[in-house]
């Protein structure tokens, strides 16, 4: 079945609107494990918009799933990491004037530094994901450099307004679930996936976890963190089951 990893990011957004000590980003991980979260999942950006190092290290300490840590390929970054020991890394682009991830990495262009950067990386004993654009050219490149899985781009599809352009980069990510399956990379997918789109993409077979924090934090301030995720998780398990 279909992971689902929640990232607690704007939680730490709304802590930092107004530089309190709440809400806590630790707190709202634990109800989500309670909710069903199969993993945790932040975004330790350069600029400390939202998630601080403090968090990173309390997290790691208190949840009883798994720690995803989001972050750049930078040698500040790697060495948190390699100090911090999260479960697993997922490589991303950063721009401090985006709002959020507006798309994959490019492995192609960095292949050379991402390879000393993922090297270091799994030598530390840190588990290995990229998230890129889906395209086989890119997924291809993060097959030679021997990482553990790829998480796809979703944005797309998720921002698509016709159902044309949902169908279609529906089928590209479809395609590039199975070309990475082929190469036996763990195939996770994330990003503007809601309640609304997300069934579509949990239906894909082989998929191993789906990363979304947006849409259920939004959701939890109407029904409460816990039943956020509990029925994000119901619309992927049974997605997942009629897919699989």
């Amino acid at each position: 079945m279909v992971k689902l990893g929640v990232n607690i990011d704007h939680v730490a957004t709304l802590r930092e609107a107004r530089k309190t000590v709440y809400p806590d980003p630790v707190y709202a991980a634990v109800l989500a494990e309670l909710g069903g979260a199969d993993g945790i999942t932040v975004h330790l950006r350069e600029d400390r918009r939202h998630i601080k190092e403090r968090d990173l290290r309390i997290l790691k300490d208190i949840i009883k799933t798994r720690l995803n840590l989001e972050m750049a390929a930078t040698k500040e970054m790697v060495e948190i990491a390699l100090d911090v020991k999260p479960h697993m890394v997922t490589l991303v682009p950063e721009k401090r004037e985006e709002l959020t991830t507006e798309g994959g990495l490019d492995v192609v262009k960095h292949f050379n530094v991402l390879k000393k950067t993922c090297l270091r990386l799994k030598e530390g004993g840190i588990e290995v994901f990229i998230f890129v654009d889906p395209d086989e050219k890119q997924i291809e490149n993060c097959y030679k450099l021997a990482v553990d899985g790829i998480e796809i781009h979703t944005g797309k599809y998720a921002d698509a307004s016709k159902d044309k352009e949902r169908e279609q980069e529906f089928l590209k990510i479809k395609k590039c679930v199975l070309f990475s399956l082929d190469r036996k990379l763990k195939t996770s997918a994330g990003h503007g996936l809601s309640y609304e789109n997300v069934q579509k993409i949990a239906g894909i077979p082989g998929l191993y976890e789906l990363n979304i924090g947006h849409s259920i934090i939004s959701r939890s301030i109407y029904v409460g963190i816990k039943e956020a995720v509990r029925e994000m998780k119901h619309l992927i398990l049974t997605a997942s089951k009629m897919g699989s």
